[in-house]
């Protein structure tokens, strides 16, 4: 199905949250991860095996590829966020976090993947003459 330009509904939650960004807009949020690649969110439930608190949810993030962007080329997901009685409760947990939690949790998952890769693009590397992460202390 080609995609389709929906006008964002503001009365269905608060757009700064995961699950308010997708009511209000109608789609998954989608972020550019530290490895320069785009990456799209869901939140995924899933039973937790645990009889006290019987649901979890947790990130789901999919890569997409840098040529052919309608094709997936790989995921990334989180531990469980949030363990709860019910599977809408574990969900609507996940839902409240900001998209800066979520942006957060999409890079720690990027650094984990790539072990010790390094996860910085190309051309943030050669802005830093000195070749590092942090400026020149003599700066």
């Amino acid at each position: 199905m080609p995609g389709q330009h929906l006008p964002a509904d503001h009365g269905r939650g608060d757009a700064n949250t995961i699950g308010g960004y997708a009511a209000v807009h109608g789609r998954p949020a989608a972020f550019e991860g530290t490895d320069g690649l785009s990456y799209s969110v869901e939140i995924v439930t899933s039973p937790t095996g645990d009889s006290e608190r019987p649901w979890g949810a947790y990130l789901l993030f999919v890569r997409w590829a840098r040529i052919g962007a309608a094709s997936p080329s790989g995921h990334l997901e989180t531990d469980f966020l949030a363990e709860a009685d019910t599977e809408e409760d574990a969900r609507a947990i996940v839902g409240a976090l900001s998209l800066a939690e979520v942006r957060g949790a999409l890079h720690a998952a990027i650094a984990a993947e790539a072990g010790s890769t390094p996860t910085r693009r190309w051309w943030d590397a050669m802005r830093d003459e000195n070749g590092g992460d942090e400026p020149d202390a003599a700066e």
